[in-house]
């Protein structure tokens, strides 16, 4: 299930990418396109978080935009690598998967503190929750080669 969790997360990141690269394309204004979204979305202007995110979008520059892409695509590539070494259950994917959502836990405690609401919740505990089952299946695959060790009387180097 982490597998493809990741790996959906690579799929969006490169969905976005592509979305930017029409807009592009297009010669969009970014702030309409973010007044377009906030109105779909339901989403008054008045709250803070709206102004934040329509003064970051009149903001856009073409260079800002293909640090966007390219950070995308950075992201995409590395949740794809993960999510494939999830899949095949590789030593590595698995240790690649319990440092990248330590990652995430100081900046989801921040916005947990700054602004405590159910989403800010669930986004923390999904990722306590997945960081420690990876952990504890890397711990018990570790155990289990010691005691293989053990038993076949060797003590490795």
């Amino acid at each position: 299930m982490v597998a493809f969790i990741e790996a959906l997360k690579g799929l969006l990141a490169l969905l976005l990418a592509f979305w930017f690269i029409r807009m592009l394309r297009r010669d969009v204004d970014f702030e309409d396109v973010a007044e377009h979204l906030l109105h779909f979305l339901h989403i008054g202007r008045q709250h803070h978080l709206s102004q934040q995110f329509l003064n970051a979008a009149d903001k856009l520059s073409d260079t800002h935009v293909a640090t966007v892409l390219g950070l995308a695509v950075a992201y995409a590539t590395l949740r794809f690598l993960e999510g494939y070494g999830l899949w095949r259950q590789r030593v590595w994917a698995e240790w690649l998967a319990i440092v990248s959502g330590c990652i995430y836990l100081p900046i989801e405690i921040y916005k947990l503190i700054r602004h405590p609401n159910e989403f800010h919740w669930i986004v923390l505990l999904t990722n306590v929750v997945v960081v420690l089952y990876i952990a504890w299946v890397r711990w018990d695959e570790i155990k289990a080669a010691r005691s293989r060790q053990v038993q076949t009387g060797s003590t490795g180097g």
